[in-house]
């Protein structure tokens, strides 16, 4: 049976919340499992470690059978002085200064990436996935994410397996709620995509936790998932790469 996963992007105490309403929404409809996206200091104003509601609430769901993903670790890109054309309008304009893992270097990103496991330790199992706030990673910042020990990444348009270089190429659905225009956009540009997607095995559809907030981009998302139900299984990234490909285990902090 073709796959459908799920994500949850942006989970944090901050967004707690909205998320909680997303993943009871789901549940209703049949999603039972799926990904969840968590960043382990949003802003620098929430950090997890010290939050034990937090905790619990996202324990409880990883055991009811979410997938914890690492989402970055601020999730914020400071402006850079020498930010300029392309750069300055992807990380500044485009994406509202969410870009953080885009253009750290190896080493920078090696010390987020460790302390956001170890602040997720708690969960108490390993951490397969990183995706990268805004899915904007570079290159030095992927080799670090590799030298971790993560298993896959994803992006706008695939989901990377490093063991053998697997690359499933899968356009998520995603939604911007920014601005009106933006909603109109992706309401349209989602309805096109999804149409181009049927055939594939993987279908990804991406929540942010403001989308629930936007009744037209709410309703759209159910009713997407509430049709791709009809014959796709609901799977965390991590059960669809098990079901296509079997890495050679590599645990999260081992640098090999």
């Amino acid at each position: 049976m073709r796959a459908l996963v799920v994500s949850v992007h942006d989970v944090s105490p901050l967004t707690q919340a909205n998320c909680d309403k997303i993943i009871e929404a789901l549940r209703s409809l049949g999603v039972s499992e799926g990904s969840l996206l968590i960043i382990p200091n949003h802003h620098s104003k929430a950090p997890v470690r010290d939050n034990a509601a937090f905790k619990n609430w996202i324990s409880d769901r990883v055991q009811q059978g979410y997938e914890p993903v690492l989402h970055g670790y601020y999730h914020a890109r400071t402006p850079k002085p020498t930010d300029a054309g392309i750069t300055k309008f992807t990380t500044q304009v485009y994406t509202a200064g969410e870009g953080e893992f885009f253009d750290l270097d190896r080493d920078e990103a090696i010390s987020r990436l460790q302390m956001g496991i170890e602040d997720l330790a708690f969960l108490e199992r390993k951490l397969n996935g990183f995706v990268a706030p805004a899915w904007l990673l570079g290159y030095e910042a992927e080799a670090a994410v590799r030298k971790v020990g993560f298993s896959y990444i994803t992006n706008v348009g695939s989901v990377k397996v490093f063991e053998g270089v697997h690359n499933y190429y899968s356009r998520s659905l995603v939604w911007s709620t920014r601005a009106p225009w933006r909603r109109m956009v992706s309401l349209a540009w989602n309805q096109g995509l999804i149409s181009r997607l049927r055939d594939k095995p993987l279908l990804r559809i991406g929540i942010h936790p403001a989308d629930c907030e936007i009744p037209a981009v709410w309703s759209h998302v159910k009713s997407l998932v509430t049709a791709a139900l009809q014959d796709r299984q609901p799977l965390s990234y991590e059960k669809f790469i098990a079901n296509h490909v079997k890495p050679t285990s590599v645990e999260v902090g081992d640098s090999r």
